[in-house]
């Protein structure tokens, strides 16, 4: 047909061209002494753990390098970093899986990740590449855990971790999702370890009363505030071997029909509430009970152990057993609950399955397997009778408050977050463990702690086979 014609275009001479005149004149880079307005684009960067990018690197990393494309285009001077998230548990991974070092895994990762990127045609400033395992980029992370320190917002308390006894190390939840070590498919046991936290529930309600302002998606903003989960309720004072346990309920009005408790099997103190006669069953549940994920607590079947003490219901000075349970979050409220299985179907089936007692106290109808969960009229509850149960909720905590044995409190799902990896290749944390000084912040000066190469791969904490870290003067 006449007009028409062919021609071929070698796409990848044509985009070798252009990549190459790129980065000769760093066309991408951004100019500090610009007049422009200025424009910061970031993203995920990628751990260089694998083999190299894979789809889902190149669609997310597609996406924000046309935003900075579409920002020069539209006038703006764009800072555009590129960078690799070189330090964690899947380098690590990869390199005991490959048998040599994280350092030297990432660093053989990098080029062909570059490479990658840089034959997609992605416009980063390559003048700016940053890499979280280098001394220099960790050292403003250790600089912010020691201005938190400062203000006492870096602290360290007990939790329980993933244990693995034959490896001799810590597990994070990904690597004990079955309940066996992935590396070895020995049984994970629960371990309780110092751990050092960064105090974020001081903000939990500055956090959750900003989320109104956002401007975000409300689906978006519905996950964050359930995240943060702020909760009205009332604390109870529970005393358990003397000792006040507060406990955190969002139903005192269901106080007379507390039959029994359940504590965390993970909890701290866990071990001052069992009695000799009942170790060795508690042991044998914990071993049971295996890893110290939380993301699959509401599928578990539950189970628990009679810890061999006892609780006093201040209302009404009742003795009941508390039990160590499989369903119960350690660090939410106080670790324990006061279980009715009258009007609770999890305390039900807990209390059917181990012959707990069930005390009715709001009037409705109970069948032989599932609890009233309805509102109603008090029942079996002293003066409190025939009180509506939600009424009865201010007068008990009223009451309760009053004589100074609780007191209406607002409570918060989020935690503080742990940072302590317990694992070899990550940021050290900035701080002289000295038997004498206790915990010494390193001086600002003396900034970064580089982590020690030269170490061995195999059983237990890599960092202990590096005398040189683990004896340091104290300054």
């Amino acid at each position: 047909m006449k007009g028409i014609f062919y021609m071929e275009i070698n796409f990848a001479k044509l985009e070798k061209k252009w990549q190459n005149k790129w980065e000769k004149e760093e066309t991408f880079k951004a100019d500090n002494n610009s007049k422009k307005p200025k424009y910061y684009c970031l993203e995920m960067f990628p751990y260089p753990s694998g083999d190299g990018l894979h789809m889902g690197h190149s669609f997310n990393f597609t996406l924000v390098d046309i935003l900075a494309r579409f920002k020069r285009l539209s006038g703006f001077n764009v800072m555009y970093p590129v960078g690799y998230d070189s330090l964690g548990l899947p380098a690590e991974n990869a390199a005991i899986k490959n048998k040599t070092h994280p350092k030297e895994y990432t660093d053989k990762s990098i080029p062909n990740f570059k490479k990658q990127q840089k034959g997609l045609g992605l416009s980063y400033d390559w003048s700016r590449l940053l890499s979280t395992a280098n001394p220099e980029y960790y050292k403003w992370d250790q600089w912010i855990f020691l201005k938190m320190f400062e203000k006492n917002l870096a602290y360290q308390k007990t939790r329980a971790v993933n244990w693995c006894p034959k490896c001799k190390t810590v597990l994070a939840n990904e690597q004990a999702q079955t309940g066996k070590c992935d590396r070895c498919d020995t049984k994970v046991t629960i371990k309780h370890l110092e751990q050092w936290f960064l105090k974020i529930t001081n903000y939990a309600n500055e956090l959750y009363e900003g989320i109104k302002d956002l401007d975000w998606p409300e689906t978006t903003k519905a996950m964050q505030k359930n995240w943060i989960g702020k909760s009205h309720g009332t604390q109870i004072n529970f005393k358990i071997n003397k000792k006040i346990w507060p406990i955190f309920t969002t139903r005192p009005d269901t106080i007379h029909g507390v039959t029994f408790m359940v504590v965390s099997a993970q909890h701290e103190k866990l071990k001052e509430l069992v009695t000799e006669g009942q170790k060795k069953d508690v042991e044998k549940f914990l071993k049971k009970v295996g890893s110290v994920s939380e993301k699959d607590i509401g599928d578990l079947e539950k189970e628990g152990v009679f810890t061999g003490s006892y609780a006093i219901n201040p209302i009404n000075n009742e003795k009941v057993p508390v039990y160590a349970g499989n369903f119960v979050v350690a660090d939410y409220g106080a670790g324990m609950v006061m279980a009715v299985p009258a009007h609770d179907q999890r305390d039900f089936e807990f209390a059917k399955k181990y012959d707990i007692k069930i005390i009715q106290v709001i009037d409705g109808e109970i069948t032989k397997k599932r609890a009233y969960t309805g509102p109603g009229k008090l029942i079996n509850s002293d003066e409190f009778d025939d009180l509506y149960n939600k009424d009865a909720k201010e007068k008990i905590t009223k009451y309760l408050s009053e004589n100074k044995l609780g007191k209406k409190v607002t409570n918060f799902k989020l935690r503080d977050w742990g940072i302590s990896r317990q694992r070899y290749w990550g940021t050290p944390i900035p701080i002289i463990h000295c038997e004498g000084c206790g915990a010494v912040p390193v001086k600002e000066y003396d900034l970064p702690v580089k982590l020690p190469y030269d170490v061995k791969f195999g059983k237990g904490n890599p960092l202990e086979t590096n005398e040189k870290w683990v004896k340091v003067k104290c300054p």
